[in-house]
């Protein structure tokens, strides 16, 4: 994006993997919810989060060491136009699907064309901006872009790429759930059940095992991932090894809970990772497209009654920071304080669309960690007041004596969430407000939130160091009644926007960071979500037998790195 790769020409391998690994072994992981669909790149069904990871291959590769650099993958070289206005891939010769058929141009267009049209909302917004996509020579295909874009290009590297014989004849959105997409990737599903379990294996002759991005990864002979409808069953799996790989996001668990024997006979290794992604943003988000929380003062109040850290020391001993930001924990989150320089420039022009303390400094309220909370309390009271509402008779009321009352929607099996959310109830009710909380299977919580039928809901939004376009369909307001958008709260900013199109078309890096800085603010004195603890570090336990390099890339414990460059080893 912004200057030269760090790895230069003739590159061995990407600088965390370990191109001398072993092959061989297996890794498996325990899912806590369902799943519908073996095919990730379209709307309908669900489809695990994991399987666009592990069948996506693409032209580029993305390295976690360089927030803004991708590396040759299903292309063997790649040309751009002076200002990004179009980039140009030649395929590598020998790239190949796993049923040996060859990579075509035809197939990268058709790729293109029918995800860009028929795919995943992901895929849709990028394909609005291609002017044009043609062949330009035997092996070669452009990609000319109808707007300023600088990240484009890079984001063309990273479609998937898939064949086109397939599904001749074939309806690419209404295909049967059990319809196994063919791609070029180093692993092909092996063996499955809807809802229950999914075996990849490793394809011995993947034709891409000598790409320097490659080397060294992908080797487990077979990868598995299994299903359980609640955390307990499937950390009852992890004890047991049914399943050799775990993350654990409970911190009192993780301190209490892995005393099991295999951990104390050293069959189980514990490790904690250290990352420098932003923390992203987890906690309760508002619908703010109705009442109650159309209002900023409702949202605010329900912020200042959440009391986080008595909620903390209680659910991880106080062990966990909160999140103070969407780029916290990063050289991308916000400052405290006034915004200055490039990031008061680029927010001034939309002083009006901003809520207060995005220009002046905004920051969480703080409690005394009793359960009390008195200063949390007097604030809401003070916010709810300015919104119409005071209590009448024991009950929050507007001034049309209608009660202030909503619903926590929560998918079943999220124990973790439901206590923090009945600490949050404890509190709205001293209040005499009536929050409850509907536990839901994932079918359903996918239909409603996809159909924005909520009030509240977990919310967890994982960002990168390079943030770009995706950032649309996150929080822009083009996306914000678009069924199915990932813009769950509703976000309708003029000065988001604005942001989001200044970091795509900053020239520097200091202007992009700047814009970034300039977003989080907007959003985070946007009141949209009410932040809960981050995790800065990654805690994984995993069987003895398993191994990965010693040098962590920056991004830390994130999709590329496991099981991409891990291995197994007696």
């Amino acid at each position: 994006m912004y200057g030269d790769p760090a790895l230069e020409e003739g590159f061995v391998s990407l600088p965390y993997a370990n191109p001398d690994a072993p092959k061989g072994g297996s890794m498996a992981t325990a899912e806590v919810g369902s799943f519908t669909s073996l095919n990730p790149f379209v709307d309908t069904g669900r489809s695990p989060w994991q399987l666009p990871y592990l069948m996506g291959e693409s032209l580029m590769g993305r390295s976690l060491d360089e927030p803004f650099s991708l590396y040759g993958l299903l292309a063997e070289s790649i040309e751009t136009g002076p200002n990004r206005e179009w980039v140009e891939f030649t395929l590598n010769p020998a790239a190949a699907f796993s049923d040996g058929s060859p990579v075509t141009v035809e197939d990268v267009i058709w790729s293109f064309e029918t995800l860009g049209t028929m795919g995943h909302g992901r895929y849709r917004g990028f394909w609005a901006k291609v002017e044009k996509i043609e062949q330009t020579g035997d092996r070669s295909v452009r990609l000319t872009f109808n707007t300023e874009d600088r990240e484009l290009a890079l984001l063309a590297g990273l479609r998937p790429i898939l064949q086109k014989s397939q599904f001749e004849g074939v309806d690419f959105v209404e295909e049967a759930p059990d319809m196994i997409p063919v791609t070029s990737s180093p692993y092909v599903i092996t063996d499955y059940e809807l809802g229950r379990f999914i075996e990849f294996t490793r394809n011995p002759d993947y034709w891409g095992a000598d790409v320097p991005f490659r080397k060294g990864t992908n080797n487990f002979d077979t990868l598995r991932i299994d299903f359980f409808g609640d955390e307990a069953p499937a950390f009852e799996a992890f004890k047991t090894g049914e399943v050799n790989f775990t993350r654990e996001f409970n911190e009192a668990r993780w301190i209490s809970q892995y005393d099991f024997p295999r951990a104390q006979d050293g069959s189980v290794k514990k490790d904690e990772l250290q990352h420098q992604r932003p923390s992203g943003m987890t906690g309760f988000v508002m619908n703010t497209r109705s009442a109650p929380f159309d209002d900023w003062h409702v949202r605010d109040a329900m912020i200042d009654i959440f009391n986080f850290e008595f909620i903390n020391e209680t659910m991880t001993g106080g062990t966990q920071p909160r999140i103070t930001s969407y780029y916290s924990n990063s050289p991308l989150g916000m400052s405290n304080g006034p915004a200055e320089g490039r990031v008061l420039e680029f927010l001034e022009p939309y002083a009006g669309d901003l809520l207060p303390g995005a220009i002046e400094g905004y920051e969480l309220p703080v409690s005394d960690g009793s359960e009390r909370n008195r200063a949390g309390t007097g604030a809401a009271l003070a916010a709810l007041e300015e919104a119409g509402y005071t209590i009448q008779d024991g009950v929050m009321k507007n001034e049309a004596g209608e009660p202030l009352e909503f619903e926590i929607l929560l998918q079943t099996g999220a124990s973790e969430f439901q206590s923090i959310a009945d600490m949050f109830i404890q509190s709205l009710d001293r209040l005499g407000i009536k929050a409850t909380v509907d536990a839901v299977d994932s079918a359903q919580y996918k239909e409603r939130t996809d159909n924005f039928d909520f009030d509240m809901t977990y919310y967890r939004r994982g960002l990168s160091l390079s943030p770009g376009n995706e950032q649309f369909g996150y929080y822009g307001s083009e996306y914000a009644d678009t069924v199915g958008s990932r813009n769950l709260m509703g976000v309708k900013s003029e000065a988001v926007d604005a942001m989001i199109n200044q970091m795509l078309t900053s020239e520097s890096q200091s202007d992009f960071v700047a814009a970034v800085k300039a977003m989080d603010r907007a959003l985070t004195a946007g009141r949209y979500v009410i932040p809960t603890y981050q995790w800065n570090i990654s805690r994984i336990a995993y069987d003895a037998n398993l191994h990965y390099p010693e040098d962590i890339p920056i991004f830390g414990d994130w999709p590329g790195w496991q099981p991409d460059v891990w291995w197994y080893e007696d």
